[in-house]
């Protein structure tokens, strides 16, 4: 039996009023663009995906589902120098693994690399663009600060013949990179920097992944961005805050476009996604890569969206985590315990429960003439419907080594000389005496067995395998990445602050029904945590499993002492 991550998103509850919501709906009340709800999600194919992009992902394609629209997927592929079909075709996986289509409408910036030339050609004639010879490096003497205006660049009057002769030659290819640029025409004294003749168009030779060796010249983030959303026809420009100070470009492009046809997309913004022991900033995970700190994007530990795919974490409990988290202009630092807290949520619904022993310590039953061939345990106890399968019993049992204390603390509940516990689904353990090694180590406990019907008070329940049936498995077990909550907010190198101990591997002992994991399969193993069938190192047989998460919900206990 196997369980798979929900592929179809539920449409997001209206609950929130955020006000993206409220300027959707107001502009759907005015009859704005038509009422129709044209949405986007842009990413830049230079990297993999991270747990931040995933809010941006629910907001632009839940949005778009709620209102009756639809959300397009763009790469936007401005610059050839960084960007690899990998991360396009990763980018693609990853947005439907989140539960989400964009139907026929995938998109590139450079789709629209002519139209974009084109229009550069006419804010040059038009005296609102202008070729720039002074190199990138001196240009933040001309761009001078936000409270000081800026100086005008030598070449800023130049002919507008002469910029379209000198902007045609640099897209032949006439020049060396960095020798020539585009700029807007705007205004050097204006108190936003982005506005103070930024570059539009600039010279790259390098081949394209998308268009190959066809350009000499490609546009600016900035310049593309609200081209392809007013090509596109999309209504609803939605991005994170940090983009605020760029809405200004943004709408000077828009309001300088001549086709009264095209729409006229307008720029919201909110806050972005910041998570306690998170590093977020794709530089810094290709760094870990490259570094071989971690052993690729994908590995369990990244923030990538395919890193905790392969940890076993749930689209759906991510989208319940982003509509929590909640849509404001404010941005702030989300506990990753609420993320963590959402994936066990979910997990607790459909993962299968099954037992392994990761410390083990050998059980001996002294009674063993009436012992059970097998015994019978629920797959799922929230889930009536994955019924129930038959756990192989013997005389010999594993256990886990903390589950024995010859010289227990107060209010240890577990298994004690003399005293009694009781054991998964199969009764009850009474210690009889322990055996030791050389070095005064125990090696094994003898008990007496009694039947589920024995009428013995105990408080405490543990977990076991049988012996003889036990499958050796190979298991990881994974924690947080950084050691401090803010990594990036330290004086020191983030990677000052990896653990040492975010990863051990052990070789459990589990009850057969493990052997046959299928990769991508999750369980629960009772009283350890919860696990995943790694999708990479798993073979036919040999499973190998990387722990999702602990049991142990830290969120969930600040949510019940808040009440």
């Amino acid at each position: 039996m196997t369980t798979t991550d929900s592929a179809t998103p539920a449409a997001a509850p209206a609950t929130n009023k955020h006000f993206i919501r409220q300027i959707i709906e107001a502009d759907i009340a005015a009859g704005r663009n038509g009422g129709r709800v044209v949405t986007r999600f842009p990413p830049e194919p230079n990297g993999y995906l991270h747990i931040g992009h995933a809010k941006a992902i629910c907001i632009d394609f839940g949005m778009a589902q709620e209102y009756g629209g639809r959300c397009h997927l763009r790469m936007d592929d401005t610059n050839p120098v960084k960007e690899e079909l990998e991360y396009i075709n990763a980018i693609q996986e990853d947005v439907r693994w989140l539960g989400f289509d964009w139907g026929g409408h995938l998109y590139h910036a450079s789709d629209f690399f002519d139209q974009m030339y084109a229009f550069a050609e006419s804010l040059i004639q038009r005296g609102k663009a202008y070729v720039c010879a002074v190199p990138q490096e001196e240009w933040k003497d001309y761009r001078g600060v936000p409270t000081r205006p800026g100086k005008e660049s030598p070449w800023r009057n130049r002919p507008p013949a002469e910029s379209l002769d000198l902007f045609r030659r640099m897209e032949a290819g006439e020049f060396k990179e960095g020798e020539l640029c585009l700029r807007a025409k705007i205004d050097m004294a204006s108190p936003n920097i982005h506005l103070r003749d930024p570059v539009i168009y600039r010279i790259l030779h390098a081949e394209h992944p998308h268009t190959g060796a066809k350009w000499c010249v490609y546009p600016m983030y900035d310049f593309a961005h609200p081209l392809e959303d007013a090509f596109e026809g999309v209504t609803h420009s939605l991005c994170s805050i940090e983009f605020e100070v760029h809405r200004p470009l943004y709408d000077w492009v828009i309001e300088n476009l001549e086709d009264s046809t095209t729409t006229r997309p307008h720029q919201n913004e909110f806050a972005r996604l910041d998570l306690t022991y998170t590093v977020m900033s794709k530089r810094k995970l290709l760094e870990l890569v490259e570094e071989k700190l971690v052993s690729g994007w994908d590995d369990p530990r990244m923030p990538t969206l395919c890193g905790l795919r392969r940890r076993g974490y749930t689209p759906a409990a991510i989208r319940t985590f982003v509509e929590i988290v909640g849509v404001t202009k404010f941005n702030s630092l989300t506990d990753v315990a609420l993320l963590e807290h959402c994936i066990r949520e979910d997990l607790n619904q459909i993962a299968l429960r099954r037992m392994a022993v990761l410390k083990p310590l050998k059980v001996t039953i002294e009674n063993a003439e009436n012992l059970p061939a097998t015994v019978a345990a629920q797959n799922n106890p929230e889930d009536p419907a994955a019924g129930t399968r038959q756990v192989p019993f013997s005389r010999e049992l594993l256990i886990e080594s903390d589950d024995f204390m010859e010289a227990p603390p107060p209010k240890y509940f577990r298994l004690t000389p003399g005293g009694s516990v009781r054991i998964r689904n199969a009764g009850f353990l009474t210690c009889t005496r322990v055996e030791k090694n050389t070095a005064g180590e125990v090696r094994n406990v003898v008990c007496r067995w009694s039947p589920p019907t024995a009428e013995l008070k105990v408080k405490g329940t543990i977990h076991w395998v049988s012996a003889p049936h036990a499958k050796p498995v190979t298991v990881r077990l994974y924690d947080r990445l950084f050691t401090v909550p803010e990594p990036d907010g330290q004086e020191q190198d983030f990677k000052t602050f990896l653990n040492p101990h975010s990863l051990e591997q052990v070789t459990a002992y589990a009850e057969p029904a493990v052997a046959d994991a299928q990769p991508g399969e999750k369980f629960q193993f009772e009283r350890v945590a919860y696990f995943v069938a790694d999708t990479v190192d798993s073979r036919p047989g040999a499973p190998v499993f990387n722990r999702t998460l602990p049991l142990r919900d830290t969120w969930a206990k600040v949510e019940k002492a808040g009440k």
